[in-house]
């Protein structure tokens, strides 16, 4: 990206100043060679995104923004209703809801090297993972409007997890206002047979170890300390999520006209909040977001009976859930307003009303997923996110070079071998897939955290280093 286009605020803040039909300025967050290095569809992205009917403040983009569909991953933008905003599809994303939950094990390293590789094999046969994988469970009609109504909620009724894990959950494992009957039977059927799968992509499965903790009093309140063995799953709403992104863009971009919105790029259709359409699309994306909490507290079932068997001494609560790839209305300023997150994180700051009483007083706890060979990192969400971008933060390393760069510069095989000599067992029925995530697809992690703890998005907590990875 050309920086002399920016306006420079601070070493991790970038101003995109009012042009053309731009109603709001474009704010990118991220240390200058990070910026430099993001696509100029970034740029031309954020610029049409606060082109946007009702947009608030700015379009902003966080330090691991790459070129999306719409809306550039790591984009976040909220709109007001009372003032014609709008709702897009672009702007939640395909893969709604596309999130990541964390448990503790009560485990450390020691204890898992010995059984490492038997770990890995159990937990690559018990958790279905890839293009169209499915798993045990057949929803009928009657039961997959329940889970698209209840979420995690209705998960937990039916004997898969505790109470205890709802609180750790955003929303408290249930977004409400949810319409199943928004939701098409073509998604329903996409779905059917899919409950307790990874999926494939960027999705996994990990068993990690806390390497390293930098605010220690923030990680004693979320129960981390070095050496500790966590998981972390990252999946989404899987078929279900992607075939409301697909219908309800096409429906959007062909209503933009009667509704007077003269897009700056198709990948944005929209729709006015207050629409029928508008509102049929929150209820079918809401029912979407319940589909990925149900079916990330599913894997977490399935997790708990392998270490139950493996290594019965473990105990698995639940430490947070976050979803990507969202819209949800939060007050700020005293004013409701639809937040589009895509790529991006929710970031409530310490004293939030929305978080539980056990971790009130630290912030959110934010979960950066990173490569299979770098690491992923905990993060607490700050007070002055609230100011800098609705409370949100990055999501990811973000990608650095395109799924098909990467299939041309690296063997699956290859990476599978690198990474087991560095003491990382990764499973996947896809060669394809592992080569389209080498780490070295990804950007820098670790500069991405920090650019984003820099600029105050969030506050560094802890990283964790991967021992068992599962590949979709």
């Amino acid at each position: 990206m050309d920086l002399s286009r920016l306006e420079k605020l601070s070493s991790e803040q970038w101003r995109i100043p009012r042009h053309g039909a731009m109603r709001v300025p474009g704010v990118i967050y991220g240390s200058k060679e990070l910026v430099a290095a993001m696509d100029d569809k970034v740029y031309e992205q954020l610029v049409n995104v606060a082109a946007l009917p009702g947009i608030v403040d700015a379009a902003y983009a966080m330090p691991d923004a790459h070129w999306g569909y719409g809306f550039p991953i790591g984009g976040v933008a909220a709109f007001d209703a009372e003032q014609g905003g709008v709702v897009s599809a672009g702007g939640v994303g395909f893969d709604i809801s596309c999130g990541v939950r964390c448990l503790h094990t009560n485990l450390k390293s020691d204890q898992i090297v010995p059984v490492q590789r038997q770990l890995s094999e159990m937990l690559y046969q018990r958790i279905p993972a890839g293009l169209g994988s499915t798993g045990a469970i057949r929803l009928s009609e009657a039961e997959m409007d329940a889970m698209l109504a209840g979420g995690a909620r209705w998960a937990v009724a039916r004997g898969w997890g505790t109470e205890a894990d709802l609180e750790r959950i955003e929303e408290g494992g249930q977004m409400k206002h949810a319409r199943p009957a928004k939701v098409s039977a073509q998604a329903k059927r996409r779905q059917r047979d899919e409950m307790g799968t990874l999926g494939s992509g960027n999705h996994y499965l990990e068993v990690q170890a806390v390497a390293e903790v930098f605010d220690a009093a923030i990680a004693d309140a979320f129960g981390l300390r070095t050496g500790d063995i966590v998981v972390m799953i990252h999946c989404g709403s899987r078929g279900l999520g992607h075939q409301i992104g697909t219908e309800y863009l096409r429906d959007m971009a062909i209503s933009a006209a009667q509704h007077g919105i003269a897009l700056p790029d198709r990948e944005l259709a929209c729709a006015p909040i207050n629409s029928g359409i508008g509102q049929d699309y929150l209820g079918a994306m809401r029912a979407a977001i319940n589909c990925a909490l149900a079916n990330r507290q599913i894997l977490t079932h399935l997790v708990r009976e392998v270490f139950r068997e493996l290594l019965p001494q473990a105990k698995l609560p639940l430490l947070y859930d976050v979803s990507h790839n969202t819209c949800k209305v939060e007050f700020h300023d005293k004013k409701a307003l639809y937040v589009h997150r895509k790529g991006a994180t929710r970031a409530f700051g310490p004293g939030h009303p929305e978080l539980p009483p056990a971790l009130r007083a630290a912030g959110q706890p934010v979960l950066i997923g990173g490569s299979m060979g770098t690491g992923s990192y905990v993060l607490a969400g700050t007070k002055q996110s609230e100011a800098l971008a609705f409370s949100s933060a990055c999501h990811g390393a973000g990608r650095a070079i395109s799924r098909h760069q990467a299939r041309r510069s690296y063997k699956g095989r290859k990476v599978v071998d690198d990474l087991a000599a560095r003491g990382i067992i990764v499973k996947s029925p896809s060669m394809r897939g592992i080569a389209e995530e080498a780490p070295e697809a990804y950007k820098d992690v670790a500069a991405v955290v920090d650019a984003t703890a820099e600029a105050g998005l969030a506050r560094k907590v802890a990283r964790t280093q991967p021992l068992v990875c599962v590949k979709g």
